[in-house]
């Protein structure tokens, strides 16, 4: 019987260490580092297989030359241009979300099209159960042709009961569920390094295409070592409230495409259905005649759309205000009340400020700054701006407006869901074919004279917000 070797490794980087610490040494991180049991002889429990031969240098030209077939879902273009227009023979795709997202539900989706195509699909459901699949496949409407379950956990018995017909499209849900003859329990950092490693080698070898779907950690980010990572291809998040209509698909990381593209996703009866017009749908429920809402473009890899920022700023009960902040970034909101309160002298020290990204959009762009900081003040002076208005812009910490990247898109962007007037920075010109009117400003008071200055009248109150909604 081996002896036990017994080291740690941390769930943040994956870094291994003989014995344990406080703090990472790598990435540095408090309380990461766990045990890690594992046998001496458990590099000769995997499936090992015979390297193949050395490819000629000319060879590996000619392939790149040519383009590789994708696979394709036809009833999801824009999912399928956010992974660079398919997923490639032999590539991994690691999809990652909350819990009740919608990932199975979106695995399954892909599944039913694929195999209705003439794909050959195996589904490895580890945290359902054939029936309970089969039951929600019920429930959407699915065609179950083409699509092959199993319920098999143990990498090695799966992968050489795979060997002999490797399908076209291996589908994990999840990887945290897979696990090798070592001592230690699935979901570890040791079983889902070794498994994801075991997957992509098999993908690669046998051009069998893979999207698995893994945890996140309370912080967002995927549960597991980072090198798991950074072995796969494409890296996809599936965002959203919960409780919430809508999704995002987001790329953060694709080695046959763009990153931080999107795909705006609904989530209905019968699945997950792709957003047209996701500005219409960001913004079609806005109460023009609200304190504290503006609307702002935004671009998103290489798509523009308009999200509605919403601030709500109230007394505060205590003596330390208090600051929320929803799909907006934290440190970004703090910055923006910072600079409030010493260039426009706003008493926000005594108030609690909350701001929202409708939509379930997390906007990370520091374009949005103008918006919100109109948006705060807005609020804080209960007063609306008009239905018909738009911002962009970051906000420096002196209180200037700074240009933002691809201007011209946001523009158009927000000229064609029907707003007149934008207000942007200095030297924004608008394209000669819009009718919108671009109010160009240099600092944060000129924005909040123009867009604040006084209440619209009762006539302009009445008028529906483009793309939105009067009360």
């Amino acid at each position: 019987m081996p002896r036990p070797r017994v080291s740690y490794s941390c769930t943040a980087c994956g870094a291994g260490s003989s014995r344990w610490e406080g703090r990472c040494p790598r990435c540095e991180t408090w309380g990461s580092l766990v045990e890690v049991t594992a046998e001496s002889s458990d590099l000769a429990t995997g499936v090992l297989e015979p390297a193949p031969p050395p490819a000629a240098l000319t060879s590996v030209m000619e392939q790149a030359a040519t383009q590789p077939s994708r696979i394709a879902v036809s009833t999801m273009p824009e999912l399928m241009t956010v992974l660079g227009g398919g997923v490639i023979p032999g590539s991994v795709v690691l999809l990652g979300g909350e819990p009740g997202i919608g990932k199975s539900t979106l695995l399954l989706q892909i599944a039913s099209v694929l195999g209705q195509a003439g794909a050959s699909v195996v589904y490895v459901a580890g945290e359902e159960s054939p029936e309970q699949i089969a039951l929600r496949a019920a429930r959407l409407s699915l065609a179950g042709g083409g699509v092959t379950l199993s319920s098999e956990t143990n990498i090695d018995a799966l992968l050489q009961a795979l060997s002999d017909s490797p399908p076209n499209l291996l589908l994990i849900d999840s990887i945290q569920t897979l696990r090798t003859d070592a001592g230690s329990s699935a979901g570890t950092v040791a079983q889902v390094r070794e498994c994801g490693a075991r997957l992509v080698e098999w993908g690669r070898r046998r051009g069998v295409s893979i999207i698995m779907t893994g945890h996140v950690t309370k912080d967002g980010a995927i549960a597991g070592p980072r090198v798991l990572e950074h072995a796969v291809d494409v890296v996809l998040y599936l965002e959203g409230e919960g409780l919430g209509p809508y999704r995002v698909a987001r790329c953060v990381k694709n080695r046959f495409g763009s990153t931080d593209e999107i795909a705006v996703l609904e989530m209905t009866d019968s699945g997950l259905r792709e957003v047209g017009d996701p500005s219409a749908a960001l913004t079609q429920e806005r109460t023009s005649t609200a304190p504290g809402s503006i609307v702002t473009p935004i671009v998103e890899g290489t798509r523009p759309l308009l999200v509605e920022i919403q601030a709500l700023v109230a007394p505060s009960g205590g003596a330390d205000p208090r600051r929320m902040a929803t799909g907006i970034d934290f440190n970004r909101l703090l910055l923006i009340c910072a600079v409030l309160s010493r260039r426009l002298r706003l008493p926000l020290g005594k108030h609690d400020v909350i701001v929202n990204a409708i939509g379930g959009l997390r906007v990370t762009s520091p374009s949005a700054d103008l918006a919100l900081a109109l948006a705060i003040v807005s609020s804080l002076r209960d007063v609306p701006a008009a239905p018909d208005l738009a911002a962009v812009g970051e906000i420096g910490l002196t209180g200037d407006i700074r240009r933002v990247p691809q201007l011209q898109r946001r523009i158009n962007e927000a000229a064609r869901r029907g707003y007149r007037r934008i207000i942007a920075p200095p030297d924004a010109v608008p394209a000669l074919e819009t009718v919108i009117t671009v109010v160009p400003v240099a600092t944060l008071h000129e924005a909040v004279e123009l867009a604040l200055s006084e209440y619209p009248q009762p006539s302009d109150l009445e008028v529906s917000s483009p793309g939105g909604r009067s009360p």
